[in-house]
């Protein structure tokens, strides 16, 4: 299928690895110009190189802190008028909440609600006045089925998903739609991260906890960063213009596990 999207440019977040960058590499793969970021220069052109070895598009790489101010003024100089915005942080840690500072709050929502905002809120009537645009915000099943220790996640993910319900109901009259990806378990840093913590709190290994949990899935494994790219690549297409203010969990069946 041809998406209708080749030629286009698109702003990816945190996409030097897991499922950002299984997005970037989807989207590449369909002719889709691209400005990737990340905090670390040396994995971010990597994967840069790695993508422009694969296709023919441009890729600007952009080193930053997208959760701060200079990091998003440095990607939208890089790319003033993106046709698709992948919006991707990394979650904060999982805890219990009895430890939780103000100052954890405040980063988990800055990181996971209040930057995709600002930067929906700098891209978005651009693309309404060019009557194209894509908008993916990349939270959590947490969002459908909160998982106790990743309270941090579940709050901040939410609060975005009840900004989002608003708008996207005003954009789509644009052909601009924004929807949400919500991974359930996929083979990344971020599930590792996890299962090192339920270690931690269980005395057992990491690698019974994953085999457990991976049986466990409906599907018998966990997703995986290309499968999870490609429905990004699909909701970013001119033949999506039907589907917005969506929050389409992409779990293997596991809903509402707590995997």
């Amino acid at each position: 299928m041809d998406l209708g999207i080749s030629g286009k440019w698109a702003i990816v977040c945190a996409s030097s690895k897991g499922l950002g960058r299984g997005c970037a590499e989807a989207l590449a793969a369909e002719g889709v110009n691209l400005v990737i970021t990340a905090r670390t220069q040396s994995t971010l052109e990597e994967t840069a190189n790695h993508i422009r070895a694969q296709s023919s598009v441009e890729v600007k790489a952009i080193a930053g802190d997208i959760t701060t101010p200079d990091g998003r003024a440095e990607v939208l100089e890089a790319c003033p008028e993106p046709d698709i915005l992948i919006n991707n942080a990394g979650g904060p840690p999982p805890g219990d909440f009895h430890d939780w500072t103000l100052d954890d709050w405040q980063k988990a929502l800055n990181a996971n609600m209040l930057t995709p905002i600002e930067l929906i809120k700098a891209t978005v009537d651009g693309m309404r006045a060019r009557k194209f645009g894509r908008i993916i915000n990349i939270t959590s099943s947490a969002v459908k089925a909160p998982i106790d220790i990743l309270g941090l996640s579940n709050g901040a993910r939410a609060g975005l998903t009840g900004f989002v319900a608003g708008i996207a109901r005003k954009t789509v009259v644009d052909n601009v739609t924004i929807n949400a990806l919500l991974p359930g378990p996929f083979d990344t840093d971020r599930l590792r991260g996890n299962f090192e913590a339920v270690s931690k709190a269980s005395g057992r290994s990491i690698e019974e906890i994953r085999k457990e949990r991976a049986a466990g899935n409906p599907a018998g494994r966990f997703g995986t960063a290309e499968e999870f790219g490609a429905a990004c690549a699909f909701l970013c297409s001119d033949k999506a213009g039907y589907i917005t203010g969506q929050n389409i969990l992409l779990d293997g069946g596991a809903f509402p596990g707590t995997l």
